[in-house]
């Protein structure tokens, strides 16, 4: 089943590594929204890796594809992310602040998330692909 994807920073690199099942899910999904602290954290990398430059060109040719999509927060974002804050402070755990921002994005753009980080299985309202 084809679904609108939101890209995690791992699967990204995975995808780029070659990993025929990050490619499958690519290929298959209709739109790949990469949220803009994704693209934050890919771009950190590139800045201290040794291939930064060739990094930062292939990553631009992906973001420049008809499919993909860079999602900015917006006041909107900002609701659902203190919406998803509330539930994790409430039952007593926390994810780190870009995945809290990344998990808003998702849930505003209702999207399945393309990720292999467990932060976001405590979100149980996010739909997941791409586990360990």
């Amino acid at each position: 089943m084809a679904v609108d994807i939101a890209i995690g920073t791992n699967r990204y690199r995975d995808v780029v590594d070659g990993l025929p099942e990050a490619v499958a899910v690519l290929r298959a999904a209709p739109r790949i929204c990469v949220p803009l602290d994704v693209v934050a954290e890919l771009r950190a990398g590139f800045a201290v890796g040794s291939q930064g430059g060739e990094n930062e060109a292939v990553f631009e040719r992906v973001l420049h594809r008809p499919r993909v999509k860079v999602l900015i927060p917006t006041m909107e974002t900002a609701h659902h992310y203190a919406h998803l804050y509330r539930q994790l402070t409430s039952a007593g755990t926390t994810i780190p602040t870009n995945d809290l921002w990344i998990a808003a994005l998702v849930v505003q753009h209702d999207l399945t998330l393309f990720s292999r980080d467990s932060n976001f299985d405590l979100l149980r309202q996010i739909p997941t692909i791409g586990g360990a």
